[in-house]
């Protein structure tokens, strides 16, 4: 039996309907083709799965999809305006904070959290962020870099 799942993904409602057993991760990539999104582990321990929920960031292999109707959920998709990158985006690209990318979607989102709720992180504060989310190429030096820059203000959302 299907349930019915409304929510709003990176600013668009959706509504489908989904086995209670479904996964966000399985809802985001399999039924709606938000790829950004990857399945690392399985088990909430790489963090490449890290989405927003109601402006939260969470491993979305660990919540129910049903869990998150009538939410809002934003995944790396969703960061960008159009052409324009989101700040941690331009940040992670100028300071060569990705090697193979698997993680970097992930990492975005847990560093999007992160500012959310302090828009000045000291360097600790931004590696306690991402200390959930496992990169086997970086060595972690570049996104900290990168995110420390993001937290300096030399990088600002156009308005």
């Amino acid at each position: 039996m299907k349930h019915e799942l409304k929510f709003t993904l990176n600013g668009q409602p959706y509504e489908i309907y989904i086995k209670p057993k479904t996964l966000l991760v399985e809802v985001l990539r399999d039924e709606l083709g938000f790829t950004g999104t990857k399945r690392g582990c399985s088990s909430s321990s790489c963090g490449a799965c890290t989405v927003m929920l109601n402006g939260a960031s969470v491993k979305s292999c660990s919540i129910l999809a049903l869990q998150a109707n009538g939410a809002e959920v934003v995944t790396v998709e969703g960061l960008a305006k159009g052409a324009e990158l989101h700040p941690l985006q331009k940040a992670f690209l100028d300071h060569g904070a990705f090697q193979c990318g698997f993680c970097t979607a992930g990492m975005l989102m847990s560093a999007r959290g992160l500012f959310e709720e302090n828009a000045t992180p000291d360097v600790m504060t931004i590696k306690e962020a991402i200390d959930g989310n496992i990169c086997r190429c970086t060595g972690y030096n570049s996104i900290v870099r990168a995110l420390t820059a993001v937290s300096k203000g030399e990088y600002k959302e156009e308005s």
